[in-house]
């Protein structure tokens, strides 16, 4: 077992982390910018190392820096949490290369299933369902019009340099794909300086639903059921729930056998999510696998009482998984709460926490590093907690989560409690009822 891991991230994932190896009887090095001083990774730690500014390109993802800082420490291993450089395949290979365990997917993992073209092909390598679509790169209007016939309308265009929704077209019909096929071109030529396009089935009503798996250094790997992930904003996740609301004993049992197959086919190693699509009438097709730890990871905890951040530290250490897959006993929602303005287009709000209460009872879980009179930094992600309810039912889970948000009290900044409750009181809500496309029609209705 690993002696001293040093955590290569900041704010409540390096505390998670902390706890946990405080636990195992492992000492902690946490790094951190100016910025996080007065953190709560830095005071709980046994050891703390400055690696830099405030500004993220030059402290947390200086490579250089935390390498130093795990040397110098003796750290033989590195927890790179969420974010950050934890799917980064230079920094697991630099660790590697300095005899220290990177406790995360390797360099050739990382390459391979970071790529969303290249998982695409391995995954349908690996026999897992993929959306239907192009090879790659459409070459002409003629080869655009034949696949669509082929695929199925309604179709998607994307650019394959696009991000921020740019470059992408929905397209229903025949009659209106040459002009959606010549706007996406422009738009993308504009602003990533490429106009290459590829084309995919468009996926009606979807669910985003993510499948956690674990592998070993053995080729073994199990899965740990679903979250549904669908409320979302800008592609950011804003709620999360275990068991899905929309899915079936069958569905569950499809989707977890297509996580193990997929991660087993690529010997991976250490905790990971595959992510699926799931259509109206239930047919999921893989997006692609995050070769990391997730945000929402607490959730899964709840339901199966297992604690992933041990079992990723189990894994590294060399230490072979049970093998069985584990089922959701109990149903859990997590609610991230954001340093934003949500009745300002969700602006973000750092700043001083002026007062602070947090709530508690049975089924109640808050991770977060705030406290009050701590200062927010303006420099990375706004996310600033993370409250968890767990209960019997999916109902109970929903009131249990009405009356922790109206106990949860944070003044001094804006947060986005306001929009939690408010949700938690939504009819398609509260029926679930809901897909990514839920926050689009959402209207946040102003205080008295």
């Amino acid at each position: 077992m690993f002696k001293k891991v040093l955590i290569a991230n900041r704010g409540e994932i390096a505390l998670r982390v902390i706890r946990t190896c405080k636990e195992m009887g492992i000492k902690t090095v946490a790094v951190y910018s100016k910025a996080d001083e007065e953190s709560l990774h830095v005071r709980f730690a046994d050891e703390a190392v400055c690696i830099g500014p405030a500004p993220s390109n030059k402290s947390y993802l200086q490579i250089p820096n935390i390498i130093a800082a795990a040397e110098i420490t003796n750290a033989d291993a590195i927890h790179p949490g969420y974010g950050f450089l934890s799917e980064n395949a230079k920094f697991s290979k630099i660790c590697s290369d300095h005899n220290i365990k990177f406790i995360g997917a390797s360099a050739e993992m990382i390459n391979q299933m970071g790529d969303k073209a290249t998982a695409k092909a391995t995954m349908k390598e690996a026999g897992v369902p993929t959306v239907p679509g192009s090879e790659g790169i459409i070459p002409d209007f003629e080869t655009a019009e034949k696949l669509a016939e082929e695929v199925g309308y309604p179709v998607m265009l994307k650019a394959t340099a696009g991000g921020g929704g740019k470059g992408m077209r929905a397209v229903w019909a025949a009659e209106d794909l040459k002009k959606a096929w010549d706007s996406a071109r422009q738009e993308s030529a504009a602003a990533f300086g490429n106009d290459d396009m590829y084309m995919e089935k468009l996926i009606e009503e979807p669910r985003h639903i993510e499948i956690q798996i674990i592998g070993d250094q053995y080729g073994k790997a199990c899965h740990l059921s679903e979250r549904d992930c669908s409320v979302q904003r800008r592609h950011q996740k804003l709620t999360e729930e275990t068991p899905s609301p929309f899915m079936t004993d069958k569905l569950r049992k499809d989707m977890g056998e297509a996580a193990v197959k997929a991660s087993e086919y690529i010997k991976y190693e250490g905790a990971g999510t595959v992510e699926f699509l799931v259509d109206k009438h239930r047919n999921f097709y893989f997006m692609e696998m995050n070769t990391r730890i997730q945000v929402e990871h607490p959730i899964t905890e709840q339901v199966i009482d297992y604690d992933l951040i041990r079992e990723q530290i189990l894994v590294a250490a060399g230490v072979p998984i049970s093998g069985k897959n584990y089922f959701p006993k109990l149903h859990s929602i997590e609610c991230r709460i954001n340093a934003e303005d949500p009745f300002n287009d969700f602006r973000p709000s750092p700043g001083r926490i002026t007062t602070l209460h947090t709530p508690g009872g049975h089924g109640i879980r808050l991770d977060t590093h705030v406290y009050s009179g701590y200062v927010i930094p303006p420099h990375y992600d706004s996310m600033i907690a993370k409250l968890i309810t767990t209960a019997q039912t999916r109902e109970e889970a929903i009131n249990k989560m009405k009356r922790a948000l109206d106990e949860f009290v944070i003044e001094g900044i804006k947060t986005t409690i306001p929009f939690h409750r408010q949700l938690m009181d939504h009819p398609d809500y509260i029926a679930g009822n809901y897909t990514t496309k839920f926050m689009e029609e959402f209207e946040i209705q102003e205080e008295n």
